[in-house]
């Protein structure tokens, strides 16, 4: 699953490489509105014939995506770093398979690990009792709890949380690089 996501990833990226460096800002409105300079973006990457990105740019769904990730100023993914830092390594590695194939791994890796940030929190579950279980002779009553040593059990589990790392990261916001100029990416 990862390592399909991951090749999907790195297309994306690829086809993309220098989008941001079209992507124009109107503040006239009283919301920011981003808008896509697509004939830029085809033109300065030789592309303007290619049917299938100029149906892609085109699309409701190349809208949505500039709507959500064209803000200058937002928290950056693996996306944001493959389209901004990957740019020589991607176009290095065209023609060898196993660098690709590498390269997929190191993406299905990153992306396992964003989905699971703490390997080491296991769930178990716990198995349903049988029906009638309730009617047997052999079991004993449930003994009756000590509130002391319950509120013992509370405080150790709080004093555990309150050391213990948040669970979910907390978003960093930062400017969001645009990567190399469109003229770098003509050869993609």
């Amino acid at each position: 699953d990862k390592e399909i996501r991951a090749v999907f990833l790195r297309l994306f990226a690829q086809l993309l490489q220098g989008y941001r460096w079209c992507l124009h800002i109107i503040r006239i409105h009283p919301e920011p509105v981003i808008r896509f300079h697509k004939a830029a973006f085809l033109g300065q990457r030789g592309l303007t014939e290619d049917d299938f990105l100029t149906k892609v740019l085109e699309g409701m769904a190349f809208a949505g995506f500039v709507t959500e990730r064209g803000a200058p100023y937002r928290s950056i993914d693996l996306f944001d770093e493959l389209v901004a830092y990957e740019v020589k390594r991607m176009r290095a590695d065209e023609g060898n398979k196993q660098k690709i194939l590498r390269h997929i791994k190191e993406l299905a890796e990153k992306l396992y690990k964003n989905e699971n940030p703490y390997p080491a929190v296991t769930m178990h579950k716990v198995q349903k009792p049988t029906e009638g279980c309730h009617l047997r002779l052999h079991q004993k009553p449930f003994p009756r709890l000590d509130e002391g040593t319950v509120q013992w059990i509370i405080d150790q589990a709080t004093a555990k949380l309150q050391t213990a790392p948040p669970a979910v990261k907390a978003e960093k916001k930062c400017m969001v690089p645009s990567g190399p100029p469109i003229g770098m990416c003509a050869g993609a």
